[in-house]
């Protein structure tokens, strides 16, 4: 049964019918209407927050041994444990040059690359405007910058609910004057614990290459 809900998510990220829905109320606020008649505000980003940078330094893991490299974003890949990850071309998600999942298990993952360079900020808010496309209240839950193999990325945890699933994302976002890459791995809320060191150790394998 879980492996069908989180199926069924992954199908959600190319469907339009969400279970909830945005409108306006008469005062000019925001809020998320639910099928079963409730509804609550949409909170305000704090835009002009800062965020701080992790003073870690993280490195691929020695486990990762294949270099999944992009085609669209040159020079830039993602080292993987080929014994762990199973990957494809982007067939789901039209957005998605390549789509993983952790062998046998419920959690996944996705790439989304291309070749336009976009600020640090303004993928911020465009990693938040497309998850809320799933789950229209999504909430940012954690972010921050890292350096991840000599880059400089953000990292973003977001949970929101879609068809009733509570769903956890969690990405590292990069660009630079040759391209911008999304790296976002997803699972069901209950489960995202049960997986932090396998989604730790993927998203250390963002990295630049010649």
């Amino acid at each position: 049964m879980r492996k069908l809900l989180i199926f069924l998510f992954f199908l959600l990220l190319t469907t339009t019918g969400w279970s909830q829905k945005k409108a306006v109320t008469e005062e000019g606020n925001q809020i998320i209407l639910y099928d079963n008649g409730t509804w609550k505000y949409v909170k305000d980003r704090d835009s002009s927050k800062s965020l701080s940078t992790n003073p870690i330094p993280i490195r691929k893991p020695a486990t990762a041994t294949f270099l999944l490299k992009s085609t669209k974003f040159e020079g830039i890949g993602i080292w993987l444990d080929p014994k762990q990850w199973q990957f494809k071309k982007g067939e789901n998600n039209e957005d998605a040059e390549f789509e993983m999942q952790l062998k046998g298990q419920d959690l996944y993952a996705m790439v989304i690359s291309e070749k336009i360079e976009i600020p640090i900020e303004s993928l911020q808010e465009i990693a938040l405007e497309n998850a809320s496309k799933v789950a229209p209240d999504i909430t940012i839950v954690k972010e921050e910058y890292r350096m991840v193999n000599n880059l400089k990325v953000l990292f973003m945890q977001m949970d929101g609910t879609a068809k009733g699933i509570k769903i956890s994302f969690c990405g590292y976002y990069f660009s630079n004057d040759k391209g911008t890459i999304q790296l976002v791995i997803y699972t069901a809320q209950n489960l995202l614990a049960n997986y932090t060191k396998q989604v730790e150790e993927l998203l250390a394998g963002l990295t630049t290459f010649k």
